[in-house]
């Protein structure tokens, strides 16, 4: 079974190393990582170039954000699963793609496996700010503010080829919108695997301002009409709620 792993960047040099040896470290054999490049102004494609020892595909040219940068990396994909690995992001350990692979192996029927994350300083990623800690997936759970960690989600190639890829009319609750489509309204069979596989650095487009969060917010609920479901009216408290347990935890 070939894993296909997705990373895009765009001036990602300063976090692209971490990145880069954490896919180089992974024990699984059948991986291959595709780097999808919005035209870097920096040295993030020499590092790239240079580091990168699993990457068998780099597309670098213009694109219309991080979205359809995934896009274009699923339509490459050969692999048999994909996964989203963020430049700025990396795995917790050398086996996580073992693990995830042999779920996939062991279930011919498993269409989806999500695991648990770290939130982590973006200078110092040693330093855990957040764990979440996610859970087996429940029908309705999306209208009452849950979704699975989008960075630790591994697919089917099948199910984006059925289901359709990233929607790009939400540009920053793209991830939501295709999770919200696959689980609720598709029905794929998942499995949450209570592991945490991935650290990732606070500072992305969603996590910088409230301004962001008020307009994700409106994204998610106009993702659930878009789908065909009733938006939630106190989905934005719902969705506030387990991050701030999870801080009170921390």
């Amino acid at each position: 079974m070939k894993i296909s792993i997705i990373t895009s960047t765009y001036n990602s040099a300063v976090t692209i190393l971490d990145t880069l040896e954490s896919v180089n470290a992974q024990t699984y054999p059948n991986v291959e990582h595709i780097i999808v490049d919005g035209a870097s102004k920096d040295n993030t494609l020499e590092l790239v170039t240079k580091y990168g020892k699993r990457v068998t595909t780099i597309i670098s040219e213009p694109d219309k954000g991080i979205y359809d940068a995934m896009n274009k990396g699923i339509q490459a994909a050969t692999g048999d699963v994909i996964g989203i690995l963020n430049s700025d992001d990396f795995f917790a350990d050398k086996d996580v793609i073992a693990k995830i692979a042999n779920e996939f192996l062991e279930n011919s029927e498993l269409e989806a496996v999500y695991t648990n994350l770290y939130y982590v300083q973006q200078n110092d990623p040693s330093k855990i700010v957040r764990h979440w800690i996610s859970g087996p997936f429940k029908k309705k759970s999306f209208f009452k503010g849950w979704h699975p960690p989008h960075p630790t989600l591994y697919l089917r190639k099948d199910v984006y080829d059925k289901y359709g890829l990233f929607n790009l009319n939400f540009p920053l609750a793209a991830d939501f919108e295709l999770m919200l489509r696959f689980f609720e309204k598709h029905n794929i069979k998942t499995k949450h695997l209570p592991i945490t596989t991935i650290r990732m650095r606070l500072g992305g487009a969603t996590s910088k301002n409230w301004e962001n969060v008020r307009k994700q917010n409106f994204e998610c609920m106009e993702a659930f009409r878009a789908n065909g479901f009733k938006s939630p009216v106190l989905y934005p408290i719902y969705r506030l709620l387990p991050k701030l347990l999870q801080f009170l935890k921390k």
